[in-house]
């Protein structure tokens, strides 16, 4: 299956087997019926769309309907099923208007090799490292992105930054100056740019990890100078305890989880509060359960995610704890479309 097609370092866990592993029920399960209903629904979805498209339909109500459309039928079907039907959307002659987004094509093609890298994010930010990309971009491309950029995930991914810069600022302003951070698969670590305490120098080391030398690089260069040090390493070096990288006030990962099989973000989890001080806090993010473009985002943008329920997060708490003394809670952002895990260690 194409979406699992991509390159990686070596050090991750997150490999395309994995992956695919969550997705695909054991071999010898078939759903023949469903999936000749499920061809034929999908033909009918995107054939509408490449006639809109033919018709000069506005591309912003052509994208809403097939999101939905997608949505619908994603849910609609076996697991499997779906994974059959993803191939098929992806071949479709509609796909060439779709790639004409910057934010989808960059998605779908994988630059950096890897689904949700940090220049796919910057697509959802706005920043300026991807303004050429934009105005390089056809009409309808940038019609669409106007539409992809305000999507229910991208607005939840923009608050899932700001919600961290906050954590960041409240975390240095309970410990003074010495509180100490450890951001995992950090991208480019956008949410720093936004944080009052790291402006006024209040915070005393920010350690931000990345496998992606790409990325390591860009945060070197962005906050020379700072507390801020960028260290290139992955889950794999964090479990293996290949790094010493000491205790911290606050460690989180906001958008690794999407991508870890239930026992590595469990391993990972318990890693964390190995690493923290006593009343540290490690958050972690994930792509909720039910998300209205998730059809959209597994075919033409390419982009498969582990999505996880209220109760596979408390899953990953109380499995990763275990006789350590914790508070936790698990909360859903304002759309609900990322929930979150928060897991303080107690004194």
């Amino acid at each position: 299956m194409r979406q699992f097609q991509t390159v990686f370092d070596g050090q991750s866990l997150i490999t395309p087997k994995a992956m695919a592993d969550e997705f695909v029920s054991p071999r010898g399960e078939r759903h023949d019926e469903q999936l000749s209903l499920g061809r034929a629904e999908l033909a009918v979805i995107l054939r509408i769309a490449q006639e809109q498209f033919l018709q000069g339909t506005d591309p912003a109500r052509i994208i809403d309907r097939l999101a939905a459309a997608l949505h619908e039928t994603r849910a609609k079907f076996h697991p499997n099923v779906w994974q059959e039907l993803i191939p098929i959307a992806q071949a479709h002659p509609v796909a060439e208007y779709f790639l004409q987004d910057p934010f989808t094509r960059w998605s779908s093609e994988k630059p950096r090799g890897y689904s949700g890298d940090a220049q796919l994010l910057d697509f959802i930010y706005g920043h300026a490292s991807v303004a050429k990309e934009i105005e390089r971009a056809s009409p309808v491309g940038r019609a669409l992105y106007d539409y992809t950029k305000d999507a229910s995930s991208s607005v939840a991914v923009r608050e899932r930054r700001d919600l961290l810069t906050r954590h960041v600022d409240e975390i240095a302003a309970s410990r003074g100056s010495q509180a100490e951070i450890l951001t995992i698969a950090a991208g480019h670590l956008r949410e720093a740019n936004r944080s009052v305490a790291l402006q006024e120098r209040r915070i005393k080391r920010w350690v931000a990890l990345d496998q992606d030398p790409l990325s390591v690089g860009s945060i070197s260069r962005d906050f020379s100078g700072t507390c801020i040090e960028a260290v290139d390493g992955s889950v794999r070096s964090l479990l293996g305890r290949d790094q010493k990288l000491g205790k911290f006030d606050f460690i989180y990962a906001a958008g690794l989880y999407d991508y870890l099989a239930d026992k590595v973000a469990i391993k990972l989890t318990h890693r964390c509060l190995q690493m923290l001080k006593p009343n540290g806090v490690f958050l972690f993010a994930n792509f909720a359960q039910d998300i209205g473009v998730d059809g959209y985002m597994e075919t033409f943008m390419n982009w498969a995610l582990l999505l996880r329920s209220e109760a596979d997060m408390w899953n990953i708490i109380h499995k990763s704890a275990g006789k350590a003394a914790i508070d936790a809670r698990v909360q859903f952002g304002a759309n609900r479309n990322i929930v979150y895990g928060i897991i303080q260690k107690r004194a």
